[in-house]
């Protein structure tokens, strides 16, 4: 693990490569589990207070499962996460026309209705992040569901951490980011 400011992160994000390929895996991350996408209280606040603005982003039936449990649930561990349908789907997932899974927040965003894209553990995944006392540790998520993401970054080329380097940035800030090329440059450089 490597530390950056109040962070410890996996050298995985740097060695691996990762570039979602929506059209081989349909956007699975968003369907498949045994939970919701993880929230921050901030996250859970935002959907309370702005359902009424995404809700015509959605389908039927996750408005339904929203309405019946809640804007958000608590998982098994009491962490905040979104409602899922019939325990698959996240309740905030439509699909479009070819059955790719896309976040209803994320087209709400997209519209211009709200100033907030998607959960940040959407945003940034196949990173997780784990609370450790006053610090944060990112870790490489390993899911057979991304193989087709996994094979597409090794073709182009993209590490785990530049793929999300919007998230990353959303979430750190641009100073955090370049920490990060800076830690990449430093390992290639050991292996050679």
């Amino acid at each position: 693990m490597i530390e950056i400011e109040k962070t410890l992160i996996s050298e995985l994000l740097f060695e691996r490569q990762f570039l979602c390929d929506l059209e081989s895996c349909k956007g699975a991350c968003c369907v498949e589990g045994d939970a919701g996408a993880p929230l921050e209280d901030e996250e859970a606040e935002f959907l309370e207070k702005n359902f009424d603005i995404i809700k015509p982003f959605l389908r039927k039936e996750g408005i339904k499962y929203i309405e019946k449990e809640g804007k958000w649930v608590l998982d098994r561990e009491g962490d905040k996460v979104t409602t899922l349908v019939k325990g698959k789907e996240c309740a905030y997932v439509v699909f479009d026309e070819k059955g790719i899974a896309k976040c209803g927040i994320e087209s709400a965003h997209e519209a211009g209705k709200i100033d907030f894209k998607k959960p940040i553990s959407c945003h940034l995944y196949p990173i997780r992040i784990t609370k450790i006392a006053s610090m944060e540790a990112l870790n490489y998520s390993k899911w057979s569901i991304c193989d087709p993401a996994c094979q597409l970054g090794e073709l182009k080329g993209v590490k785990v951490y530049r793929f999300l380097k919007d998230a990353l940035i959303r979430k750190y800030g641009e100073e955090y980011f370049g920490h990060l090329e800076e830690v990449d440059k430093i390992l290639v450089n050991i292996k050679k």
